[in-house]
């Protein structure tokens, strides 16, 4: 039998918690015996003093089994899961979905709603009309078996003690702690029931993570966690420090996804899912080459297979499969206001944040967990860094239906756009792929 206050007072002078420990405090916590003033004491000791890579891993296992564990293993072949630590006009799942699908992987996704800055993919695509993301564990697993493809809603009971500690950690000050960080993201990603995982960790100022270095180390740290876990990770380390996309909201990232699906959508949100589509591919043994894998892909666009897929999945989920051809069909917004440039120049820097939280304050986004999305504001942005523009061209639209937010958002948006008159490089995309034998520098 275990003493709560021995536990915190080991971890304050930073010893090493063992696994008996941190399943008791896991249990006693999800079962109610252990209070949250203690668990939030724990939570600083944690937050100052940090946890080894065992201690993570026995801290993420222990949470990934305080609740539900999705069995997959009725879907044939190998499961490959993708998660996004978050970011600004992240339309990729939307994309990846249809993509890999296309060329035989098994995508059996389940992904959440959205909160903040960051949007939730199960609320772009619940803005398609009819598109119902909270299928019945078989109807998603016969789904993923008949058409390769499915998305749904995180189970309720999925890893409980990750909702009661990120709760704690929100109003304890001790969210931005990466052995806290990592073990909310891959106890979910374990009790999901995935066989592989690629992980897609962003910094800049759109992301959680602020620097490539304490993304490196978070990268490295799931990865690492995945293995001992008996699940091959990959991890990403990519750019946030703008929005991905040019859409930020939610009907029109559909747009977007659809436009990408077309061969028509920006290169950036392009070359991102084609590097994600194709290590699935890799991981799932459908090909292994990487180079083919990326021209299987391509081919995939071109010749309207992947497209042709997203209108199975928009139509197997109860969705109006019409929204491909027929942008209409999506909730449109009242008000539209262009965002114009005063002057010739070269777009400097992007504030995505501001973006991300402007868009959420026109209503695409939740501020609490109860809030009413509204699918059809957003913001589009038709500029990223590098780009050129002249004098009264239109870098934004801002999409509302609160005519009197209308002003204000294209203010904000103004705001957080940076000019120069020299010329700047544009921002690549993708900067490290981690694996657990190296860190490989793109």
């Amino acid at each position: 039998m275990f003493f709560v206050p021995d536990i915190i007072e080991k971890k304050k002078r930073g010893l090493k918690l063992s696994k008996d420990e941190i399943q008791f405090i896991i249990d006693g916590y999800v079962g109610g015996s252990i209070p949250d003033y203690q668990i939030s004491a724990l939570l600083m000791a944690i937050y100052f003093k940090g946890m080894d890579e065992e201690e993570t891993t026995d801290l993420t296992m222990a949470m990934a089994h305080s609740g539900e564990i999705v069995d997959l293993s009725s879907i044939d072949g190998i499961k490959v899961d993708k998660h996004s630590t978050g970011g600004i006009a992240d339309t990729t799942t939307l994309v990846l979905l249809p993509l890999a699908s296309s060329v035989g992987v098994k995508v059996a996704k389940m992904s959440g709603r959205g909160l903040g800055h960051t949007g939730g993919t199960v609320d772009k695509l619940e803005s398609i009309p009819g598109f119902c993301c909270e299928l019945a564990p078989k109807t998603f697993i016969d789904s993923v078996n008949t058409i390769g493809a499915a998305i749904t809603g995180q189970s309720k009971n999925l890893v409980p003690a990750d909702k009661m500690l990120y709760a704690l950690r929100d109003v304890t000050a001790t969210v931005d702690s990466i052995p806290l960080i990592a073990s909310s993201i891959m106890s979910k990603k374990i009790a999901g029931g995935a066989d592989k995982i690629i992980l897609d960790v962003k910094f800049g100022n759109g992301a959680f993570m602020k620097t490539f270095e304490d993304a490196q180390e978070l990268g490295q740290l799931m990865v690492k966690i995945g293995e001992l876990a008996g699940r091959e990770t990959v991890a990403y380390i990519t750019d946030m420090e703008q929005p991905l996309g040019l859409a930020i909201g939610n009907a029109i990232e559909v747009v977007e996804a659809i436009e990408v699906l077309k061969g028509k959508g920006h290169e950036d949100l392009l070359e991102l899912c084609l590097e994600f589509a194709s290590e699935m591919m890799l991981l799932a043994k459908i090909e292994s080459d990487k180079t083919k894998a990326v021209q299987k892909l391509k081919d995939s666009i071109e010749t309207g297979k992947a497209l042709a897929k997203f209108k199975e999945i928009i139509g197997n989920q109860g969705g109006d499969s019409r929204v491909i051809q027929d942008y209409s069909l999506l909730p449109k917004a009242k008000y539209e206001s262009e965002v114009a440039a005063a002057e010739d120049g070269y777009v400097n820097k992007i504030d995505a944040v501001r973006l991300g939280l402007t868009a959420m304050k026109l209503g695409a986004g939740r501020q609490k967990k109860d809030d009413i999305i509204d699918p059809a504001v957003g913001i589009w942005v038709y500029k990223k860094v590098g780009d050129k523009v002249k004098k009264g061209e239109v870098f934004a639209k801002i999409l509302a239906n609160d005519e009197a937010k209308l002003s204000w958002a294209v203010d904000e948006t103004r705001k957080a756009f940076e000019f120069t008159l020299d010329p700047i490089e544009k921002r690549k995309v993708i900067w490290a792929k981690i694996t657990k034998d190296e860190v490989l520098k793109f």
